[in-house]
């Protein structure tokens, strides 16, 4: 299975842990804005990342990714069976892509994609107003919802973790303060120092190092 993407995107980093935590055999295929490669157009009509192909199947959308993974690899727990645990599950996917996923998109597109990829000032007005107005509101959600607990749902992990901690790697690399959120804080450390995620944010790390060296 090939992954179409970059793994900056929180999107994108999320299929990428939820298969090393299954144990799916992937291969990222590193992609930029804009991309014309062929194989990704065929797999994401719409230029949308992360884009799978897998034989002759193609799919696109994070989430759509990662109930096919765990169909195709069942077992992992990663979904949960129980219908209540399930349905948390799935609302914490939600939460991670619509609402934290859009709140640091403002603040990373303005602050480091724009500058740094597109080479034009990024609307640092609406990242300000982002981090002031938005923020807050869902780390205070969050921050009820990991006190006294090490996962989001069933005691283990779960897809619900990986796809709210990924946006918070972005969040890091921004260098954001989460002191007024311990348990948030804590919570989104743990998830992020599994080694699944350890490495992708490392080499990010130094990509961004690299990249800063030419700006």
């Amino acid at each position: 299975m090939i992954l179409f993407g970059s793994s900056i995107s929180p999107f994108v980093r999320k299929v990428l842990v939820f298969a090393i935590e299954q144990g799916a055999p992937i291969e990222l295929k590193s992609l930029g804005l804009g991309s014309t490669d062929p194989d990704f157009l065929r797999a994401s009509p719409f230029r949308k990342m992360p884009a799978l192909t897998d034989g002759d199947y193609t799919l696109a959308d994070s989430s759509a990714i990662v109930h096919y993974l765990d169909a195709v690899r069942p077992g992992s727990g990663l979904i949960p069976t129980n219908p209540r645990e399930r349905g948390r599950t799935i609302w914490f996917d939600e939460f991670a892509d619509t609402i934290v996923g859009a709140v640091m998109g403002k603040m990373f597109f303005n602050r480091i994609v724009s500058p740094m990829f597109l080479k034009r000032p990024g609307d640092l007005d609406a990242a300000d107003t982002a981090e002031r107005e938005e923020l807050p509101t869902l780390l205070d959600y969050l921050e009820r919802e990991v006190d006294g607990k090490h996962f989001l749902v069933g005691g283990r992990l779960t897809l619900a973790d990986i796809a709210v901690a990924s946006p918070f790697a972005n969040f890091g690399h921004l260098g954001c303060d989460m002191a007024r959120w311990p348990a948030a804080e804590a919570y989104v450390e743990a998830i992020l120092a599994r080694a699944s995620f350890a490495g992708i944010i490392e080499r990010e790390k130094a990509f961004f190092a690299k990249q800063a060296q030419t700006v």
